[in-house]
């Protein structure tokens, strides 16, 4: 995409996701950091950075009913990740804002009943935009599950991971359409 400039529309969707290079004010020609070294990019050849590190659902008790990482963290990572961020989360009044800084994460929460859903993103990623993705995941879940509870995503697991896998590709939300995140899983149902 040479040339490209402006904010991006996801088809179907209601989440405006900008090109990174243009939210931090940095030129087209900047230089990307890259695990083999400096490469200078061309007009318009941004790398996208992952922006959503991990999603978490989690109950009232502190127990993880969904996990997915979109960064490679060791098992003993993960354990102390989860249960440090939780307690935290947990422990915060309704008063308080959903948003809170661990580590080099900004983790987005929002409660709905007895779940919360928890999402690690980069420090410069907009609140907000998370909070609007946490939402549509739920409205995704109610759709297909019919006002959905912590007992449809136990023994549904899998058609809950699919869902969150079709709207998030390597940490980047990729489709927002409740009807196109659906669809194969109604397909699959159909065939079975």
């Amino acid at each position: 995409m040479r040339g490209f400039s402006g904010t991006v529309l996801l088809i179907h969707g209601k989440i405006p996701i900008a090109p990174r290079r243009e939210r931090r004010g940095e030129s087209q020609n900047d230089k990307i950091e890259s695990r083999g070294g400096t490469v200078e990019a061309e007009e318009g050849e941004a790398e996208e950075e992952m922006t959503i590190r991990f999603v978490l659902f989690v109950n009232k008790q502190g127990q993880t009913r969904l996990a997915q990482y979109y960064e490679h963290l060791s098992l003993d990572e993960r354990r102390a990740l989860e249960g440090e961020i939780v307690r935290k989360c947990l422990a915060r009044t309704d008063q308080q804002c959903s948003f809170v800084e661990h580590r080099n994460y900004k983790v987005v929460y929002r409660r709905y009943a007895s779940l919360f859903f928890l999402v690690g993103v980069d420090n410069n990623e907009n609140e907000l935009a998370i909070l609007e993705f946490i939402h549509l995941l739920v409205e995704t879940m109610d759709r297909h599950f019919g006002n959905v509870c912590e007992l449809d995503i136990m023994f549904h697991l899998e058609k809950v991971h699919f869902m969150l896998e079709e709207m998030v590709m390597n940490g980047c939300i990729v489709e927002t359409s409740k009807q196109n995140i659906l669809a194969p899983i109604q397909l699959m149902e159909k065939s079975s």
